[in-house]
């Protein structure tokens, strides 16, 4: 292609279904680069750009995305996870039973 205007990058994200920074994620550089693409402020190189219609060709489920919502760790901040915890730890029989139950969900 050669050089990607600003408009090019914009339509590259409408295409790709992405934010400038899953964009920026997929290429691994900052975010800020691609919004300065987008103002005309820089332009991507010749490498980028490459990368850029790459992904475009391969569709949206080239770009990795994080899970929406909040972070599963955050839940260590909740008592009643601690309260969970202990019974856990105290009962075996209840650890065997939520071991089984544990299985059938996905690792975070």
């Amino acid at each position: 292609m050669g050089a990607m205007t600003p408009d090019d990058i914009k339509k590259a994200r409408a295409a790709l279904k992405c934010t400038a920074k899953e964009l920026a994620a997929a290429l691994e550089i900052e975010a800020s680069a691609v919004m300065a693409w987008e103002r005309g402020d820089e332009f991507p190189t010749k490498k980028h750009v490459e990368r850029i219609e790459k992904l475009v060709g391969a569709g949206p489920s080239a770009i990795p995305r994080k899970a929406k919502g909040a972070d599963p760790m955050d839940a260590l901040r909740d008592p009643d996870v601690w309260l969970l915890i202990r019974k856990l730890l105290a009962h075996p029989k209840l650890r065997a039973e939520a071991s089984k139950l544990a299985d059938k969900y996905d690792e975070p």
